[in-house]
């Protein structure tokens, strides 16, 4: 173990392990939702499974080799969507639909961009030019993220349908025939109280415990996965024989590289994978102490390498963009400090083709809880700031609510990378302001303007 230096990070075997499963569980919703996403396509849907889960492995395999760190990598949400929905099924070039293999050489050529640019250093240098103040901004924004993601998935907080946009879900709702529980809506905050209690009780892996313990009372009492769902249900068979990946594996097409259009969806692809990419490494390593006393991520080219190579290699086996899954901070939380984290998670992805009946018995309430308690401690950052300098205080919580506010992590560091730099620029404190900065700033702006 001495690969990882667990040992110099204050963590343990045990610990690592424990993270490591509680990071699987937590984003074990991938596979399963991944190929829902991917399949409206035409995209294979039992090959799109094998290919979730062994890019995920591979991509979880190569930030621990490359990096040491306690990050997970699957198919990234949003990316997904932006594959599927918004080239897919709606864009045209030359008059013709965009096919699945098209896109998934686009997302393969994205990933080979990302490799020369970390090669280059510019990726590191561009993580590295932004203030301390903004890093500590963005993990806390992607912890209001998560638990906002985990408050919704658990019924908590639902569209009100009205001006106030978001409102308190129902707990029972009266009928004809009585009144109804919301059964995912109280499991949840059921879940969210015992985790809450093992952790004020400094209990080992409480959050994996509480999700154990939740999936298994809705199996035990035929309770319903969520709203018009199926009960939770113990699978007969846990072992499953894996799906063949034959129907997606090196099914690219590059015959629209020569056509401009074409490179708008590879710089999509690539805009909103670099900063997801960015934010996530910053918010999850900042929360665990990984960053160094000038908030700088060590061995940031590493992290880099292994999202690119995962984004490459995620195309050639069949599926969108492979990216850092900010649900690697439910392993932090639980102590995973070291590559070894990553490891067991990876190693989990691999079973999970052969346990995919077990991975799909998880309820998303049994999840929910843990992505709030997450995201909670990810904001705990903000104690961090300097509230007495309002040129870094703005900017930090600008980039802290829009991300929730505009539900993308890529919106939030625009936003404040962007009015960093002016609140900078017209306060005169041009010392503080890095040449990267400033180009950052300006591509977002025509971006926003032009896009």
């Amino acid at each position: 173990m001495s690969l990882f230096r667990i040992r110099e990070t204050g963590s343990t075997f045990l610990t690592e392990v424990l993270a490591g499963v509680t990071t699987f569980v937590t984003m074990s919703y991938i596979i399963i939702v991944n190929p829902a996403i991917l399949g409206t396509t035409g995209m294979d849907k039992g090959a799109l499974i094998t290919a979730t889960c062994l890019a995920s492995a591979l991509g979880t395999f190569l930030m621990a080799l490359f990096a040491n760190y306690p990050i997970a990598l699957a198919p990234g949400m949003g990316l997904n969507a932006f594959f599927a929905y918004g080239v897919v099924l709606s864009m045209q070039i030359n008059g013709h639909s965009v096919t699945w293999q098209q896109a998934l050489a686009a997302v393969f050529i994205e990933g080979a961009i990302f490799a020369v640019l970390t090669m280059t250093s510019i990726r590191e240098a561009i993580m590295n030019s932004i203030p301390k103040s903004l890093k500590i901004g963005i993990s806390a924004g992607i912890g209001l993220f998560i638990t906002l993601i985990g408050l919704i998935n658990a019924g908590i907080v639902v569209s009100s349908g009205n001006s106030t946009l978001l409102a308190l879900g129902k707990f029972a709702t009266r009928t004809e025939a009585g009144l109804t529980f919301n059964v995912p809506m109280l499991m949840s905050m059921a879940g969210l109280f015992l985790m809450s209690v093992l952790i004020a009780l400094n209990i080992k892996g409480a959050l994996l415990i509480g999700i154990v313990i939740i999936t298994g009372v809705a199996a035990f009492f035929g309770l319903p996965a969520g709203a018009g769902l199926p009960p939770v249900a113990i699978p007969q068979n846990f072992v499953s024989e894996p799906n063949s990946i034959m129907p997606l594996l090196w099914q690219l097409d590059f015959s629209l590289v020569k056509e401009p259009q074409f490179w708008v969806v590879v710089f999509s692809f690539f805009f909103v994978d670099f900063f997801d990419t960015l934010g996530t490494l910053v918010g999850v390593c900042n929360r665990s102490g990984l960053l160094d006393e000038n908030g700088r991520l060590p061995r940031a080219k590493g992290a880099l390498m292994a999202d690119a190579v995962a984004t490459m290699a995620g195309a050639a086996l069949g599926t969108s963009t492979v990216t850092s899954y900010v649900e690697s901070s439910s392993g932090v939380a639980q102590g995973g400090r070291t590559g070894l984290t990553a490891i067991v998670t990876a190693l989990l992805f691999v079973g999970a083709i052969f346990f995919a009946p077990f991975v799909e018995m998880v309820p998303g309430y049994a999840t929910a809880p843990a992505l709030i308690i997450v995201g909670v401690y990810m904001m705990m950052t903000l104690r961090d700031l300097n509230f007495d300098e309002l040129t870094e205080l703005i900017p930090a919580l600008l980039g802290f609510f829009m991300m929730p506010f505009a539900y993308s992590i890529s919106v939030g560091i625009e936003f404040a990378i962007v009015s960093y730099v002016a609140i900078k620029i017209f306060t005169g404190k041009f010392k503080d302001i890095s040449f990267l900065m400033i180009i950052l700033a300006a591509l977002f702006i025509a971006k926003e303007i032009f896009a």
